[in-house]
């Protein structure tokens, strides 16, 4: 960031003061041409009034004393002059081509070199740059219509100087005035440089704070302690670091559930494969043996559910796809038919049936991925099949209302408290069932698996009352997500 500040800084200061620098050159050009040439005029106009008659009407110029001081050549400074009388006299000269005229020197040095044309107007000073003697010089032209006694004459007023003396002026004043500028640049590239790195001062500072940290150090950085103007970022940063914290956090509430989860099974199986070994009948080995066996597949599908709650807890967005919820759910209760009859429960298919009592035939899409869709209703059904109790009806169904779709999966098993049905989406809360009633296990992951797979989704799992039964209701878990109309999004 200090490199680009500089990048553009500096140049940018560079330029307007070169742009500045070049104006000031060209004001001081046209100040020294000013004031040389108000000095050229000034003799000038003494030679135009020192111009008169004589008795017998003949022009002639009667100089005073100091005009000659005025132009005595010096060193570097050589002046030149000329009086003369056009002849014959034009009707008008008032812009007239000084090539068409012809003229009588009355004082001064012939052949100095007229302007290309005349002024417009009469007394008016004309300047101009020539060629005299291979001298560059700069000129004033003046003309006259001069009356006395009927007689009208006309006079052109030259005066002129080399260049010499304006060119060392002029050199002298650029060079102070270069000096000067450069002077300016350096002070300026070396304030902008200095209030660059005044202003990212917090930053480094800032950078340095975070350097030092150590690897386990979340907390807040300090938004006090910096400038308003990157308050913006240092509260992004503190809002990261909230994040990354709850994401540790998180994960650290899951290693030591899943680890509390895990020690108990694995637990009991030493001590059953310690039993065994000791055990000298062979059908009370059988039986420890089954057991084990039967502790492995829980110990299994626990670490199935750890597992898919990983995968569902990341913040990494999943590939989506148009999706079918009806074929996908027919497929689940297939997949837990043979499940639900060893538990001597009714699992069956309603068909595309919607939940408020209307038909909706054929596939009901929505966009999501098809791997966590199917995992979300795995864990509905499987947790129906697990608690819903045995002999009871468990009934799968699809539904769309063309703003959202649902898969509702109801049972007429004992149920859930009202006040119970927030708690169960937490992880490892088994909604404090009576598992002597119903019968099931479980390890309290599927409705958290469930809900985090229907997040991902941009889903959500509604818990409500079931089918009726005797003395109750049993339970109704409803996955709900936004409806995909491929017609109508191609055509979009």
């Amino acid at each position: 960031m200090r490199f680009w500040l500089l990048a553009l800084l500096i140049p940018g200061v560079v330029f307007l003061l070169v742009v500045d620098g070049r104006n000031d050159y060209r004001a001081l050009d046209l100040l020294i041409q000013d004031v040389y040439d108000d000095a050229l005029l000034e003799p000038a106009k003494v030679l135009e009034n020192s111009i008169d008659f004589d008795e017998k009407g003949e022009l002639f110029v009667d100089p005073p004393f100091y005009i000659q001081v005025m132009l005595e050549s010096r060193a570097g400074n050589r002046k030149y002059y000329r009086v003369e009388e056009i002849t014959p006299a034009m009707s008008a000269l008032a812009g007239a081509e000084t090539r068409e005229l012809s003229g009588d020197t009355l004082m001064g040095m012939p052949g100095l070199p007229r302007p290309r044309r005349l002024p417009s107007t009469e007394g008016m000073p004309e300047f101009y740059n020539a060629m005299y003697r291979n001298d560059e010089v700069r000129l004033v032209a003046i003309w006259r219509d001069l009356h006395y006694a009927g007689n009208r004459r006309q006079v052109l007023i030259l005066v002129g100087e080399s260049v010499d003396q304006r060119l060392q002026t002029r050199q002298e004043l650029w060079r102070d005035s270069l000096f000067r500028d450069i002077r300016m640049v350096i002070l300026a590239v070396l304030l902008v440089w200095i209030a660059v790195q005044w202003t990212l001062w917090p930053l480094s500072d800032l950078r340095r704070e975070i350097r030092s940290r150590e690897v386990d150090d979340l907390m807040p950085l300090d938004e006090e302690a910096v400038p308003k103007e990157i308050m913006p970022l240092v509260k992004a940063i503190n809002h990261h670091i909230d994040l990354s914290r709850e994401v540790l956090n998180r994960q650290a509430r899951f290693l030591a559930d899943a680890s509390h989860q895990l020690r108990t099974p694995l637990a009991i199986m030493r001590t059953q494969a310690q039993y065994a070994r000791r055990e000298p009948d062979m059908e009370r080995m059988r039986e420890t043996l089954d057991a084990i066996i039967q502790q492995l597949g829980r110990t299994s599908r626990l670490t199935e559910q750890l597992l898919s709650l990983a995968h569902a807890s990341r913040n990494d967005p999943s590939p989506q796809s148009a999706v079918d919820l009806a074929a996908l759910a027919r497929e689940v209760v297939l997949l837990y038919l043979p499940l639900a009859r060893e538990k001597r429960q009714d699992l069956g298919w309603l068909g595309d049936d919607a939940q408020d009592g209307g038909a909706e035939a054929g596939p009901v899409w929505v966009m999501g991925s098809d791997a966590e869709l199917h995992e979300s209703i795995a864990n509905l059904v499987h947790n129906a099949i697990n608690h819903a109790g045995p002999g009871c009806t468990i009934s799968v169904s699809v539904g769309t209302d063309g703003t959202d779709a649902w898969v509702s999966v109801c049972d007429n098993g004992v149920g859930l408290d009202p006040s119970l049905r927030e708690s169960v989406f937490s992880r490892f809360d088994r909604g404090r069932r009576d598992r002597k009633v119903t019968g099931g296990g479980g390890s309290g992951l599927g409705l958290a698996i469930a809900l985090a797979f229907a997040h991902r989704n941009r889903g959500t799992i509604l818990l409500k009352d079931g089918d009726p039964r005797p003395g109750g209701v049993g339970l109704c878990a409803t996955l709900k997500l936004p409806a995909h109309h491929p017609e109508t999004d191609s055509l979009a």
